[in-house]
């Protein structure tokens, strides 16, 4: 797996470069490199490197733009990288209106319009024809391009950022509004990758062409997943814990002596079990085995159950009614292997743990998963590592 070099940060943001990001910078300035071979050797590619320069802090203010805008919502921002096809800001939540959305949208396009604003009126005041004012009318074409580019009405560009928030305005529903988004994303995607190879076949262009429909393929790739993560967040947000959770515990007496317990339980099980106990027809509690290993053998034969059991307002519990975003966070926040669903009448209703919560995504999602990889979720307590649901739930709100 790729690592990201981390450069600095800026207002608090780390800011990571992708190692692909160097085969941008290298085209880059052999392009420029070329173009201004007329200065002499030396100028044109000292220029051509400065060019590339300036274009990657062109980028990352773009993305700069959308970070301060999200972190003006309160909401976090993690990091910022640049790569292969320019830069990512990654958000951690979505913005909680259709309005404030399309402010951290639009926000990166503004920043590339003034810079290409400010950038041209500087090429003004310079001599004519200098290699600085060159350089600089260069750049501001390059920020006017950017950000027109972005506008483009379809994910993950920005304007596809624009639209999914004026679809969530229209519809009220954001999960809609993405997919409404992602689907523009993929028609402009094929549609690249068929202009690519027009280019190709009409010109012999073979350069451009392939840049073009690479371009397209990455669009739709990541349409697709914007549209994907946007069914599995609306799944997490529509399931409740009711209907994730399994009875698989076993009920034991609180009044029972330890050493009956032991006997008929845990000398006759190796694999993990969970125990809740109950006196008088109601739940007290659960039954930390942990708990039995502190006491003295010899205190097994006086001591009940009831003297190794947390109670239930003391054990991580949520509500029959809880979403699986609730239950997934309480899991990861508090490192949790399960949870307890309580009724409403405050019962045991069931226990979650990851497999459960993986095993109801599969059903509901039609994944292919199998029982033996659902049996080592819950074993290991890890989620499949192509099911990122610990980043997904945090960043999903109601």
């Amino acid at each position: 797996m790729q690592k990201h070099l981390r450069i600095g940060s800026l207002f608090g943001i780390p800011l990571f470069l992708d190692p692909l990001w160097f085969v941008i910078f290298v085209l880059s300035t052999l392009n420029f490199g070329i173009a201004y071979q007329e200065w002499g050797a030396v100028m044109a590619w000292s220029g051509a490197i400065a060019m590339s320069l300036l274009l990657f802090a062109s980028v990352l203010l773009h993305e700069l733009g959308h970070s301060l805008a999200a972190k003006s919502q309160g909401i976090q921002v993690n990091s910022i990288t640049l790569f292969l096809f320019g830069g990512i800001a990654a958000i951690e939540e979505e913005s909680k209106t259709p309005g404030k959305a399309f402010q951290v949208a639009i926000a990166g396009p503004i920043v590339s319009i003034g810079l290409f604003l400010l950038l041209a009126m500087t090429a003004n005041i310079l001599p004519s024809n200098t290699p600085s004012s060159i350089v600089i009318s260069d750049l501001a074409r390059i920020n006017l391009i950017l950000a027109l580019f972005n506008l483009i009405p379809g994910l993950p560009l920005d304007g596809g950022q624009v639209l999914k928030a004026a679809l969530w305005k229209a519809t009220g529903n954001r999960f809609q509004a993405v997919r409404g988004a992602a689907r523009a994303g993929q028609i402009l995607g094929y549609t690249a990758i068929a202009l690519g190879l027009a280019v190709d076949y009409f010109t012999s262009d073979l350069g451009t062409g392939l840049w073009i429909a690479l371009l397209g393929w990455f669009g739709i790739r990541n349409a697709t997943n914007y549209s994907r993560i946007a069914t599995l967040q609306e799944t997490l947000l529509n399931t409740t814990a009711a209907e994730t959770m399994t009875c698989d515990f076993r009920v034991v007496d609180a009044k029972q002596k330890l050493r009956t317990f032991a006997d008929l339980y845990l000398l006759e099980n190796s694999t993990s079990q969970v125990y809740f106990a109950e006196a008088d027809g109601r739940y007290q509690g659960m039954v930390l085995v942990d708990n039995l290993r502190q006491i003295e053998r010899s205190d097994w034969e006086t001591k009940t159950v009831q003297s190794i059991v947390n109670i239930l307002s003391e054990i991580p519990t949520v509500e029959e009614k809880s979403t699986l975003i609730e239950v997934i966070n309480k899991l990861e926040k508090e490192q949790l292997i399960r949870v307890t669903v309580l009724s409403p009448a405050g019962a045991v209703a069931g226990v979650i743990d990851r497999g459960d919560i993986v095993q109801i995504l599969g059903q509901k999602l039609n994944l292919r998963i199998s029982d033996i990889e659902i049996k080592q979720v819950k074993q290991d307590g890890i989620y499949p590592s192509g099911l990122q649901l610990p980043l997904i739930a945090k960043s999903t709100k109601d």
